[in-house]
């Protein structure tokens, strides 16, 4: 089992058994609605997932359904019956324990951004960069 939630603890959700997969999504749509350069997602049966507090819910396409807590925003499930029927995505980074679900592949690259294929080769830093603070 495992549990997470929003930024602000309204929403809790819960999944039991085993998922499906886990995969860092590079598609324009997702990296809109998170403002991110990629977001990481696990994939279960809709009978899977049970949660707790309000979602609002946002047609992000045709046929793509994101959910997200109307308090703080945090962005936390996508739907798609269309080409998904019955299955649901959480996003791993709300997951209690994020480091639970290591992503197992990249999808939808054919629309990453092309500064993310040498992303792992930019410095490090603990921090912040020296002289930043």
């Amino acid at each position: 089992m495992l549990e997470g939630g929003c930024h602000c603890g309204a929403v809790r959700y819960r999944i039991e058994g085993e998922v499906m997969h886990a995969a860092l999504c590079h598609c324009g749509d997702c990296r809109r609605h998170a403002g991110a350069p990629v977001v990481g997602w696990t994939m279960m049966r809709r009978e899977q997932l049970s949660f707790s507090g309000e979602v609002v819910t946002y047609a992000s396409s045709e046929h793509g359904r994101r959910q997200f807590c109307p308090r703080c925003g945090t962005g936390l499930f996508f739907v798609n019956e269309e080409a998904l029927p019955g299955l649901v995505d959480v996003q791993l980074a709300t997951l209690d324990d994020a480091e639970a679900l290591p992503p197992q592949a990249h999808i939808q690259v054919a629309e990453r951004l092309g500064w993310m294929k040498t992303a792992g080769a930019l410095p490090e830093y603990e921090r912040f960069p020296p002289g930043a603070a």
